[in-house]
């Protein structure tokens, strides 16, 4: 972060006397005190803990300065500020508009973290390129994001999430995208949009920072059509669009496909025919930024994807786990359960899925859970464990489609959490060569599955 204490001071308007101050060079900026290092600026938030009572703390672990939203009785250099989350997330702006960076945007109710992996690792071929690093794509998480990328940085790929409206508005408005991606409009959050068309406006608020020489990729979904802006080239994907997948191979922990855009196919080291269409518009934004096909290829085939995402690991005792644990809405859990089906069986073993629950669909949960019954059948899947509360439905007609003793159902609600019943079953029935599915919400805790699984603990 090439920045000095006076040049953010005129940046976030400062309205103390900071110019007593010498003017340092500031390393970094950091809001945990824990994190501070010699010569960085502290940057004092307000959430469950008021991080002005760490200024003192931040300042003995070497930081040379702080923001604060208070006057301050200190012989230290502090920017006297009405809104430090505000003060920060203006610095980003005015750095990345000052550093003349390219930005590429990426969001989506699914594979908006694994598409920004991909661009990012076809950019990289090319350029000094950063992305969001983890799930670090909120109000405070994308200007972290901007004032930590390495100096010279060309192009950066910044990831946006939304738990309401508004979110990805303020996130557009601050970094400015040159190119935007929507990858998918879901149901993820409904629980505070109200309807999948709610979703798919927050979603095109992506486009509130861009100006019309900015490039659009969107799904081929009519939901996003009233929110398309007039000044904006938009490129559709999907079946029908501009953009398509061709010739898709899927295999157990590889696909290959082919683009009607570019004549040599593209292999990914993941499953998953969802991942070969984010993979395509990661290949599309490589072109746009006259990356060379064969280093896209090449990208593609060597990624360095996110962790927890759609993942094949090892049981103790031998066994497949296909690890998607780190969210869930019904679009992602349909799709899990598609590319599933369609991975053939391990001779002599059986297909296992854990489904847990969904969490932030509102009122209509229940319903949205239940409507999942279409994806399940005995044809496709051996064996199938319920965890939850709003799952219980949808456990109790797959008892009706499926053999007796082939369905099983764990509470996890306010008065019962039966984890340790769910995971004895589980170790008890899961065989060297079965292959088993865990997908759920964050917070449904399918991590501990997975990671006593592999233990064998």
């Amino acid at each position: 972060m090439k920045l000095s204490l006076h040049e953010v001071a005129r940046v976030v308007g400062a309205k103390n006397n900071w110019s007593d101050f010498d003017d340092l060079t500031l390393a970094d900026i950091e809001f945990d005190s824990r994190k501070i290092k010699e010569g960085d600026l502290f940057l004092p938030l307000k959430g469950e803990r008021d991080g002005h009572d760490f200024i003192q703390k931040a300042f003995d672990n070497g930081a040379c300065a702080t923001f604060s939203e208070k006057s301050l009785d200190i012989e230290r250099p502090y920017l006297l500020v009405d809104d430090a989350l505000k003060a920060f997330q203006d610095l980003a702006a005015y750095y990345l508009e000052r550093s003349g960076v390219d930005v590429i945007a990426v969001t989506g109710s699914n594979g908006k973290t694994t598409t920004k992996d991909m661009i990012h690792d076809i950019l990289a071929t090319t350029y000094k390129t950063y992305k969001t690093q983890g799930n670090y794509n909120n109000e405070i998480g994308l200007p972290y994001t901007v004032l930590h990328m390495p100096d010279e940085t060309e192009k950066i790929v910044l990831e946006m999430g939304q738990d309401h409206m508004g979110d990805i508005a303020l996130l557009s408005e601050l970094a400015k995208p040159q190119i935007a991606v929507v990858t998918l409009v879901g149901e993820a959050h409904l629980e505070f949009f109200g309807s999948r068309e709610k979703i798919a406006e927050g979603k095109m608020q992506i486009t509130d920072g861009m100006d019309s020489h900015g490039i659009l990729l969107v799904p081929n979904d009519t939901i996003i059509d009233p929110y398309l802006p007039d000044n904006i080239k938009t490129i559709r994907f999907g079946s029908d669009a501009e953009l398509r997948v061709t010739e898709l191979s899927e295999q157990k922990t590889s696909l290959t496909f082919k683009t009607n855009f570019m004549d040599q196919p593209m292999t990914l080291p993941v499953t998953g025919k969802y991942n070969a269409t984010n993979a395509m518009v990661a290949a599309y934004v490589g072109r746009l930024s006259s990356v060379p096909d064969q280093l896209i290829i090449s990208a593609l085939e060597n990624l360095n994807l996110t962790r927890n995402r759609t993942e094949w690991k090892k049981a103790a005792n031998g066994a497949d786990l296909l690890s998607d644990v780190y969210n869930a809405n019904p679009t992602a859990m349909k799709l899990i359960l598609e590319t599933f089906a369609a991975i053939p069986a391990n001779e002599g073993g059986k297909k296992i899925a854990l489904l847990a629950d969904m969490k932030e669909l509102g009122e209509q949960s229940v319903q949205l859970h239940t409507n999942l019954i279409m994806s399940l059948t005995p044809d496709t899947i051996d064996t199938l464990v319920f965890y939850g509360e709003d799952i219980a439905e949808l456990a109790q007609l797959a008892s009706q489609m499926f053999p007796i003793g082939h369905v099983y159902f764990f509470k996890k609600n306010e008065e019962e959490d039966q984890f340790e019943d769910l995971l004895s079953k589980l170790k008890e029935m899961l065989q060297p060569k079965d292959q088993l599915l865990l997908k759920g919400s964050h917070s449904m805790n399918l991590s501990k599955v997975v990671e006593e699984l592999e233990s064998g603990n």
